[in-house]
């Protein structure tokens, strides 16, 4: 029986190893396996850990206890189980709620407030960020009324051309005549 805690053991770690180095293949290649069962806990991180878990608990429960291959096997089996749903509620469910998208459409600055952060001249680009969800982007900007936009100012995405915001002032400045 130890053999098969050792095999057990030592077929967690490879795997914990190779996830950590080959992490996205994996998870792309073991991505559809578990679709079959309709469980959702069943993942490939709960299932290696769960194994691994076992393996360890089996290996210390026959080297440093008295008891018998069977208990030592039913109190393996439900370590594992008990740190599979430890590992699943703790850290698999958590960052399966936490996974969002930072990515956006260009279609998606036009009505957007920005600043500019490079210089726009009235004829040429320059660079404005403009803030999406928790995170700032930068973007080629061209003025949309031809006029010079200096770094610091609040502007308006008015279109998008070509990859290049189109911006205008969101305020007019005191002191300068539209």
């Amino acid at each position: 029986m130890e053999t098969l805690y050792l095999g057990c053991l030592a077929l967690g770690v490879i795997f914990a190893v190779v996830s950590v180095l080959l992490g996205d293949l994996i998870g792309s290649a073991l991505d559809g396996i578990f679709d079959v069962v309709s469980f959702h806990f069943i993942s490939p991180a709960v299932l290696a850990g769960g194994i691994t878990v076992f393996g360890g608990a089996g290996i210390l429960l026959t080297r440093y206890s008295s008891l018998d291959n069977g208990p030592i096997l039913a109190l393996s089996l439900l370590t594992a189980a008990f740190m599979g749903v430890v590992m699943y509620l703790g850290v698999v469910k958590p960052v399966n709620k936490s996974e969002m998208s930072s990515g956006f459409s260009m279609n998606e600055l036009p009505g957007k407030i920005g600043e500019i952060t490079v210089p726009v001249p009235a004829q040429g680009y320059g660079e404005i960020m403009v803030k999406f969800g928790a995170g700032n982007s930068l973007h080629t900007a061209a003025s949309f009324d031809h006029h010079p936009l200096p770094a610091g100012i609040k502007v308006v995405v008015v279109e998008v051309e070509d990859g290049v915001a189109l911006v205008s002032e969101f305020e007019q400045r005191r002191g300068v005549d539209a």
